[in-house]
């Protein structure tokens, strides 16, 4: 009767999979002893720690690879026991296993290279290499010892695997009761799999990838320890859009309407405070100012602090985002690096020297600190934010009271923004801080205390938009007590938008679904008044480069808002439904990747009608820039050169 329980094949599927886990760590081991000149990790407590946190990248890969093994291993087939199954299991979990742990051996040698771990990037380098069969011949000649260590490795594998066996076993009883009770284990297992495989089972909006090991590590380069090759091989292998795209545009054209190079003079070096603020899902159809003249009938603002606000600031009214989820928003904002079909920050090209803002800020000796209320490596944005350079990382660990967790995302708006007010109100300046708001999105959830103080609106978001503006209005009360609040420049945004309550009203609109308010307050100064000339997330980065009076040369696609000295036109250009949409002049391109497939007019926000059919040179000359920037944008993220430091 106990054989009905498959307890002992649960057992050694457990020590199976269990194996895995220490040659993985084995691996961990070897990858660092090649390459430790490179990882430079402080003692074998550091070690153990980054082995620690590569537990959960170990266990994606892991059971990625084995899932097939598992399932064949419990389903109830009952030929499970028999000898013939059990060999047939063996040869299967060590092709599949040994096949992707080869590739932790690659990067032994490879990673010195690369310096990065191995991913489908690769296969993108050397799959036109007529001489492959060559070039392996003489990689294994040449680290033969490398070659060695595996088969010795694989051999210790096979060895431990062959120690603990299942005994066959001939059933007896009800082939019903052995059915039912192995489909409560294929559940239970099949839960604890999925959960494996995302990182995870907690909320999340995305399963873990390579960006995520950036979280743990004080050091970029240590990221690669803590995630194995395998992982990083797999996680890219959906990740199809970063490769070149050669439209054979010539590089003058790049120059000429991107200037990917910026340098400005019109402004005297300075060194104010500045304080970055991007609003979780705060779309600009909230903003009262924001729509002053847009024909919406019956508008209602949801943002009273922010509409007082804007009275005394630059505010953008025809701003976009260059992408669609909160890690593409940081990207863009702090770094001028948008995200098209996939996310830049977790692509396979993310873990590279990125000038932003934070990196010349820094270099003008600014103390830069990102706040989120989340727990910490929530969204990425930690590791991202290590990627950049950021100094500090203020997270809900560091707020360090649950009492104000919102129980789904992270720390309330008000109590978050207030400990970042105190936090700053104690570096030296200047500085850079950047904070990331949590509480407007689902759940659409506001603080008990403050039920019935904002207007429920038409839709569950606007509560939540009250909510934060009032957070605002608080923090702001709280800053300007403080004495580095009169030379500091503040920006608002948002990373994206969120619910839309005025269909057929404008926001409904295809191009209007990326778009985001832009404020720009500098206390006491004449930087007043509203601008509707097309603005993007990244023009915020090289504006304030211009505001700043920054003297030296740096990398940007954006452009300054601030001033038309030896700048670019103003232009759009974003992702949505598998189309690139680049706005410029007098016109909207839709571009699919190979070619323009529509001209829209630039007041023809909802694309209804198609002018491809009348072209004319205007329109030729927006889809030769498109092709352009596209080109531009994938050769310098491929080929590494996202900065002009040296």
């Amino acid at each position: 009767m106990k054989s009905f329980f498959r307890l002992g094949e649960y057992k050694v599927l457990l020590y199976r999979i269990l194996l895995v886990y220490f040659f993985y760590f084995i691996a961990r081991v070897l990858f660092y002893f090649y390459n430790a000149q490179v990882v430079e990790v402080d003692g074998v407590l550091e070690f153990l720690k980054l082995a620690y946190h590569g537990i959960a990248f170990d266990t994606t890969a892991i059971l990625y690879i084995n899932g097939l093994f598992i399932l064949l291993s419990i389903l109830p087939l009952f030929i499970n026991t028999r000898a013939s199954y059990q060999k047939f299991l063996f040869w299967f979990y060590f092709v599949t296993n040994l096949t992707f742990y080869a590739l932790n051996f690659i990067d032994f040698i490879y990673y010195k290279y690369n310096f990065s771990r191995l991913t489908l990037a690769a296969w993108d380098i050397i799959k036109h290499e007529e001489s492959k069969g060559s070039m392996f011949l003489r990689f294994l000649i040449t680290y033969w010892h490398v070659f060695l260590l595996f088969i010795v490795v694989a051999a210790l594998w096979v060895f431990l695997y062959k120690k603990v066996k299942i005994n066959h076993i001939e059933r007896v009883g009800s082939r019903l009761q052995y059915i039912i009770k192995s489909v409560i284990g294929l559940i239970v297992v099949a839960t604890l799999c999925v959960g494996g495989i995302r990182g995870d089972f907690k909320k999340s909006t995305r399963p873990i990838n390579l960006v995520d090991a950036n979280r743990h590590v004080n050091k970029i380069q240590q990221a690669d320890l803590v995630l194995n090759s395998p992982f990083t091989f797999l996680r890219t292998i959906r990740v199809k859009s970063f490769k070149k795209q050669n439209f054979s545009i010539p590089q003058e054209i790049v120059e000429k309407n991107f200037k990917p190079i910026k340098f400005y003079s019109a402004n005297a070096p300075s060194k104010p405070n500045i304080v970055l603020i991007i609003t979780e899902s705060m779309g600009r159809e909230y903003c009262g100012a924001f729509n002053e003249g847009v024909a919406i009938k019956d508008y209602v603002s949801y943002t009273p602090f922010l509409d007082s606000l804007a009275q005394h600031s630059m505010i953008y009214t025809n701003a976009y985002a260059n992408g669609y989820k909160s890690i593409h928003g940081m990207s863009s904002i702090i770094s001028g690096i948008p995200s098209f079909k996939d996310a830049f920050t977790s692509s396979a090209f993310a873990r590279q020297k990125i000038e932003s803002m934070v990196s010349c800020l820094k270099n003008e000796g600014y103390d830069t600190s990102f706040f989120h209320g989340a727990p910490n490596g929530s969204m990425g944005f930690l590791g991202y934010g290590n990627i950049l350079g950021f100094d500090h990382y203020y997270g809900k660990t560091e707020y360090n009271n649950d009492a104000d967790f919102d129980g789904s995302w992270g720390i309330w708006d008000e109590p978050f923004l207030q400990y970042m007010n105190t936090v700053i109100s104690k570096k030296q300046t200047p500085f850079f801080s950047t904070v990331f708001t949590v509480t407007s999105h689902e759940p659409y959830v506001i603080p008990e205390k403050y039920d019935g103080k904002f207007p429920k609106g038409a839709i569950p978001m606007h509560q939540c938009v009250g909510y934060t503006d009032y957070a605002f209005k608080q923090f702001f009360e709280a800053a300007k007590k403080e004495p580095w609040f009169a030379n500091t420049i503040f920006i608002i945004t948002a990373d994206h938008c969120n619910q839309v309550h005025y269909y057929e009203n404008f926001y409904d609109d295809i191009m209007n679904r990326l778009a985001v308010p832009i404020l720009i307050y500098k206390p006491n100064s004449d930087l007043v008044g509203k601008s509707n000339q097309i603005a993007q997330h990244m023009d915020i980065f090289p504006t304030v480069m211009d505001m700043i009076g920054y003297d030296k040369p740096f990398r940007s696609w954006g452009r300054s808002l601030v001033t038309k000295e030896n700048d670019i036109a103003p232009y759009l250009i974003n992702y949505n439904s598998n189309n690139y949409y680049f706005m410029k002049d007098d016109y909207i391109c839709l571009f699919d990747g190979t070619k323009a497939i529509g001209f829209y007019d630039i007041e023809d926000r909802k694309l209804k009608h198609n002018l491809i059919g009348n072209r004319n040179e205007k329109m030729n000359n927006l889809e030769i820039q498109c092709k352009a920037f596209i080109q531009d944008y994938f050769d310098k993220i491929i080929d590494k050169k996202l900065t002009t430091i040296p």
